[in-house]
């Protein structure tokens, strides 16, 4: 189904929100994306301790400093999760806390377990009929002739990124034969599964969504040669703009194939989905991420802002829909045993790596 295209406005978020005791931010953790993290807490914490009424009710934790499980969990507590990478986005804290009886911001456990892994999440793009661009899976002791073989119609540049890892690290582009091994070399050092995927040479957008709501579809540009760890974090060079959202726009074709991403992966509560767009208008989704980036350099603030939501606001947002949302303990457990990680060595799509979006959450 298509989204209609209409003007995007903040839905309605009551003034108090006095069924919660206190607001617990989740950030740090021991993933390389630690640093990221800390800053989205800091930010986020800060952000809702301007709210008028919050005092008090306000605290941070880091997962790798103390026991989730030995927090002091209060009746009617929330907890705003700003853990990128492994550990956060995973599902695994979402699990714990399920087990807990804490309601969280964010995806449930399924459908954080499926997004975190590009070659699961292209397994339900796939099956949904939501483009994304052809990759092949490669595992440690991959076999170079049968990686030269399936890529052997592609031309150059590719795209070779960790399969579970976020906020660009990993990610190369190659652009002439004599890079690969070492663009190999540098996912495989942050995961034990890597993508090798066609590149999609065009504009970068992203869009962030809170449940059905869409923020406005972000065109990026950078100098450098793709959006990676230093133009989203530390180059000031990056620019963002909000270009005209009209029916039949590269922007309103954006919107549609994002919904459409997240609704195969079943998210709910605050994600971002990265799509590129090609010389011919036509766009192709990379990834959603489930837990975004929320300090002063991140996309989903600055497109929030871009329609007057501070990063207060927004957080309280996010508080609101994990009120909302069903009940955390009826969702599955953080998978675990032989069976969890989906295994691809001879490319994609097939029917192994469609089969893991039969359990997908639909809101």
């Amino acid at each position: 189904m298509s989204i209609r295209v209409q003007p995007i406005h903040p839905p309605v978020v009551p003034d108090g929100l006095g069924v919660v005791s206190r607001v617990s931010v989740l950030a740090g953790g021991d993933s390389p994306e630690r640093e990221i993290s800390l800053a989205s807490g800091r930010a986020v914490a800060g952000a809702l301790g301007e709210l008028g009424g919050w005092a008090g009710r306000i605290r941070e934790i880091d997962p790798s400093l103390e026991r989730v499980s030995e927090c002091g969990w209060q009746p009617g507590e929330v907890a705003v999760l700003a853990l990128h990478g492994p550990g956060g986005e995973d599902g695994r804290i979402q699990s714990e806390l399920d087990r807990l009886g804490v309601v969280y911001t964010g995806c449930g456990v399924e459908a954080s377990w499926r997004a975190f892994s590009k070659s699961r999440a292209k397994a339900c793009f796939e099956a949904a009929g939501v483009p994304t661009p052809e990759a092949v899976v490669l595992e440690r002791g991959y076999d170079p002739a049968a990686v030269a073989g399936l890529v052997a119609g592609w031309s150059l540049p590719l795209v070779v990124k960790p399969d579970t890892q976020g906020s660009s690290l990993g990610v190369c582009l190659v652009e002439t034969p004599s890079e690969f091994p070492r663009a190999l070399e540098s996912a495989f050092s942050l995961s034990d599964s890597v993508l090798v995927e066609r590149a999609v040479v065009g504009e970068e957008w992203t869009v962030g969504w809170l449940d059905d709501w869409p923020l406005p579809a972000t065109l990026i540009k950078t100098p450098r040669g793709f959006f990676d760890f230093e133009a989203k974090y530390r180059d000031e060079r990056t620019e963002t703009s909000f270009p005209e959202l009209v029916p039949g726009s590269t922007a309103a074709k954006v919107l549609d194939v994002s919904g459409r991403a997240c609704r195969s992966i079943g998210t709910r509560g605050l994600v971002r989905v990265d799509v590129m767009v090609d010389a011919w208008g036509s766009p192709w989704v990379l990834e959603v991420n489930t837990i975004p980036g929320l300090t002063d350099h991140s996309l989903v603030p600055r497109a929030a802002v871009h329609i007057g939501v501070d990063l207060g606001q927004l957080a309280r947002h996010m508080i609101v829909s994990a009120l909302n949302a069903p009940h955390h303990s009826s969702r599955l457990s953080y998978p675990s045993g032989p069976d969890a990680r989906v295994t691809a060595s001879a490319g994609f799509p097939n029917g192994d790596l469609r089969s893991s979006c039969s359990v997908a959450e639909v809101n």
